[in-house]
């Protein structure tokens, strides 16, 4: 995890994508956010592309990988598993099954989007002040 990298957003809703963009510019967020709209484009840009990230936010109804799919093809992976890049689920609706299945990929957070925008911001807000606080492993490199 590079506090500096990228955030990678993974999300097929276009509307979605929109209140994102807006939401990380109205917080000021310094970092570069890098969209794709399914798992399978994500997982191509992570497996050739060295950029530093930060976080990936990640819907768990994708087009042609989902996010839990992706999610296990990102943990086989030695080398993104070695770069400690957290991984958080920030989806339209859980439900008990969803939460654990994700949980079982060991996710670092599990996030239902809220239905108002400012509630929205505030929980965008919340994830990126914790992650900015957080230590580690490669934040010592």
């Amino acid at each position: 995890m590079n506090k500096a990298g990228a955030i990678l957003v993974i999300e097929d809703d276009l509307d979605d994508q929109f209140l994102l963009k807006e939401i990380f510019r109205e917080l000021n967020c310094a970092n570069e956010i890098i969209f794709f709209e399914d798992g399978h484009s994500a997982l191509e840009f992570l497996t050739i592309n060295d950029k530093s990230l930060f976080l990936i936010l990640s819907d768990i109804n994708l087009p042609k990988l989902s996010g839990i799919e992706l999610r296990l093809k990102l943990k086989e992976n030695a080398d993104l598993h070695l770069k400690c890049i957290p991984y958080l689920f920030f989806t339209t609706s859980a439900n008990h099954k969803a939460v654990i299945e994700a949980y079982s990929t060991s996710i670092q957070g599990f996030f239902t989007k809220p239905s108002s925008y400012a509630d929205l911001k505030e929980q965008i807000k919340v994830i990126l002040d914790y992650w900015k606080h957080c230590s580690a492993p490669n934040n010592f490199l």
